[in-house]
């Protein structure tokens, strides 16, 4: 499987913008019989070294817009995705269980242009000198997510095969509509990647997308400052 490939840019003008900021990964291992259970069939589930792994990835949303759009004209808001790897017709992506952002306008869009999970959710962000907090509170179900983190020093650029570069350098989403899987691309430099301490966690949005199973706390930890994205269209996955 080439794991570089989908980090290209497919050619011609973007439609669209956005950026990512403030990014927190974090990955529980978790069994691959309830994973398997909760992705579609027509997608393959992508393993590392035999584990099978699902990310809460809360972040902030900057400057989101279609490239008709002025740049003035730009929404903001937060966003949380969870999410698993995948690939489809040898190509390695993400599989997003479920999307919340506290944005009506935002998960509009992300519902009707992409046809991905978007709900909205009472959300809050305060990056302090010494710690960041992260709350999220979807409102179609009771389950919830918190967390406090440190960052510490930078790690360094992603090396190929290792479990840093498999869970960060993904630049394809997979979507199933009307029996159909859609491919989507997003082009952006490699992720700046630091260290960081999470000093609490509280998640239950892994459990609300049907995994069982799970430790409490995750077995790893990442962080970003961000990165400037160009979005293309959805097309057909094999085309």
């Amino acid at each position: 499987m080439d794991r570089l490939a989908p980090a290209r840019r497919s050619p011609g003008k973007p439609p669209g913008f956005q950026n990512w900021r403030s990014l927190l990964f974090l990955h529980w291992e978790v069994p691959v019989d309830q994973l398997r259970a909760c992705v579609p069939d027509s997608l393959s589930l992508d393993l590392y070294e035999g584990k099978s792994l699902m990310g809460v990835v809360p972040l902030v949303m900057r400057d989101i817009r279609p490239r008709w759009w002025p740049a003035f004209a730009a929404i903001n808001f937060l966003e949380t995705n969870v999410r698993t790897y995948v690939h489809c017709g040898g190509e390695p992506g993400v599989y997003f269980m479920s999307l919340d952002a506290n944005s009506h306008l935002g998960v509009w869009g992300g519902r009707m242009g992409w046809g991905l999970p978007y709900h909205f959710a009472k959300m809050k962000f305060t990056a302090g000198e010494h710690q960041h907090m992260y709350q999220v509170q979807p409102v179609r179900q009771p389950a919830t997510f918190s967390t406090r983190y440190q960052i510490g020093d930078p790690l360094g650029p992603s090396q190929l095969d290792t479990l840093q570069h498999f869970l960060l350098e993904r630049y394809l989403l997979f979507v199933e509509r009307q029996g159909q899987v859609w491919r989507g691309q997003v082009h952006h430099r490699p992720y700046p990647v630091q260290k960081v301490e999470v000093t609490e966690v509280s998640d239950s949005l892994i459990q609300a997308a049907g995994i069982e199973s799970i430790d409490e706390n995750p077995v790893c930890a990442h962080y970003s400052p961000g990165v400037d994205v160009e979005i293309m269209d959805l097309r057909r996955a094999g085309t």
